[in-house]
C-alpha cells in the first residue's frame, strides 16, 4: 500500500512536467496562429501574446494563393523520396544483418559516414553532378539528393530492427529452399511495418522541411513550399500576419502526418526500429 501511494505523486509529477514541456514547445504555434489571425495594424512585438480582435481569414487566403502552386511540387518530392528511401534502407538493413559476406563490417560504417557529411560541404559538387545528369532545376534531381542522403539513416533504422529477428527463421527458410529475395519478401517485409512507419515519417519530414537543397537544386517554377514560404517576405515591409498564416499552412501537412501516424511512430521506436 505504501509503495502504491508513493507511485501516485511520482506519476503526477511526471504528468505535470510533461504538460509543462508540451506547453513550452507549443508557444511558437500559439504565436504563429494568433498572429496569422490578426490584421496588419495589430501586429507588434508588444502585443504578440494578445489574442486578435477578430479572425482575419484573408491572411490565410492570401498565403494559400502564394503557396498553392508550390504545394504540388512538395508532394511530388516527398512521396517518391520517402518510399524509395524506405525500400533501399530496408534492403540494405536486411543484407547487412542477415547476409554475411567479406567486408560487411567495413561497408556498414562507410554507409553511416554519410550521416555526418554536412549539406554545405557538398553543394558545389552536388550542383555539378546534377547538371551533368541533366536533373538540375527540377524535382527529380532534388528527390534524388534526398534519397541518397537518407540512405544512411534508413539503413541504420532497418538494420537495428532486423537485428531483433531470429536468425533461425532465415535458416529455416534456406532449408525450405527460399532464396535471398524470397526470404526477404516472405519473412522480413511483413514484419517491417513499424520500421517502415518510422522511416516514412522521418523522410517525409526531412524532405518537406528542406530549404537548402531545394533553393539550390530547383528553379522558381519547381520551388517546394518551404522555398516559396521564404520568398513571401517582402524586401521593404514584411506582412507578418500573412507570413505566419503561410507558416501554419506549410507546417499543416507534417502536423497531420504526426497526428495520424504518431502512435505508430512510437510503436516503431519501441519495437526496435532504433535499436542496435
Amino acid at each position: 500500500m505504501t509503495a502504491s501511494y508513493r507511485r501516485v505523486p511520482t506519476r503526477a509529477l511526471i504528468y505535470i512536467l510533461l504538460l509543462f514541456f508540451s506547453m513550452f514547445y507549443l508557444i511558437p504555434m500559439y504565436v504563429m496562429l494568433v498572429t496569422g489571425f490578426k490584421n496588419f495594424d495589430e501586429v507588434s512585438l508588444r502585443t504578440m501574446w494578445n489574442l486578435p480582435s477578430g479572425l482575419a481569414m484573408e491572411n490565410f487566403r492570401a498565403a494559400y494563393q502564394v503557396l498553392a502552386p508550390h504545394l504540388w511540387n512538395s508532394i511530388r518530392l516527398v512521396i517518391p523520396t520517402a518510399m524509395i528511401s524506405a525500400m533501399v534502407g530496408s534492403i540494405n538493413g536486411y543484407i547487412l544483418t542477415k547476409w554475411r559476406f567479406p567486408g560487411v563490417g567495413i561497408l556498414f560504417p562507410l554507409i553511416l559516414f554519410g550521416m555526418f557529411i554536412p549539406y554545405q560541404s557538398i553543394i558545389i559538387p552536388l550542383v555539378q553532378f546534377m547538371s551533368w545528369l541533366g536533373l538540375a532545376g527540377g524535382i527529380p534531381g532534388l528527390a534524388l539528393a534526398h534519397i541518397i542522403y537518407g540512405i544512411p539513416i534508413t539503413t541504420l533504422i532497418f538494420r537495428g530492427y532486423y537485428a531483433s529477428v531470429p536468425s533461425e527463421m532465415v535458416e529455416a527458410a534456406r532449408i525450405d529452399g527460399a532464396s535471398l529475395i524470397q526470404t526477404y519478401v516472405s519473412i522480413f517485409l511483413p514484419l517491417s511495418i513499424p520500421a517502415f512507419v518510422v522511416v516514412l515519417i522521418w523522410q517525409f519530414t526531412a524532405s518537406w522541411n528542406d530549404f537548402l537543397f531545394a533553393v539550390i537544386l530547383t528553379n522558381s517554377s519547381n520551388w517546394p513550399i518551404m522555398v516559396a514560404l521564404n520568398n513571401m517576405a517582402g524586401s521593404q515591409i514584411i506582412a507578418w500576419n500573412v507570413q505566419m498564416a503561410g507558416s501554419f499552412l506549410a507546417a499543416l501537412p507534417t502536423l497531420i502526418v504526426y497526428i495520424i501516424l504518431g502512435r505508430y511512430f512510437l510503436r516503431g521506436l519501441m519495437s526496435g526500429a532504433l535499436k542496435g
